[in-house]
């Protein structure tokens, strides 16, 4: 498990080349931040959040299975990691910001234009 990345993955890049190819800046994996989020808007107050489905148990999404082996150790870990998800976002809404979950499913099998959409949407009128 340690060759799994929890920063830089495939994903995130894309949607980082996405986001500052639209003329936004953002700030990565802030540590004061619960969760350490992947990209921060700060001027904004907005969080893009792109998370791996297994890991995160995306709900519906056939990525997200739980592993047949080793069942004790599977369901805990990934239950911990979904009561994590929900603990951080909600102190980071109390705290004022607003946060879109991008899942990996998502961004890997989506059309470019549409995920660029999906962020300028999110993001509004603001270009930097």
């Amino acid at each position: 498990m340690r060759r799994i990345r929890s920063k830089g993955t495939a994903p995130e890049i894309v949607v980082r080349r996405i986001a500052h190819s639209m003329g936004y800046r953002f700030r990565l994996h802030r540590s004061d931040l619960p969760g350490r989020p992947d990209l921060i808007f700060p001027s904004l107050k907005r969080i893009i959040d792109v998370r791996g489905c297994f890991w995160h148990q995306h709900p519906g999404c056939i990525d997200s299975h739980i592993p047949k082996s080793r069942r004790r150790y599977w369901v805990p870990k990934l239950r911990r990691n979904v009561l994590r998800d929900r603990q951080n976002r909600r102190k980071l809404t109390q705290g004022g910001w607003t946060i879109l979950v991008l899942w990996e499913c998502e961004v890997l099998r989506a059309d470019p234009a549409t995920l660029a959409q999906t962020i300028q949407d999110f993001l509004g009128e603001y270009s930097a």
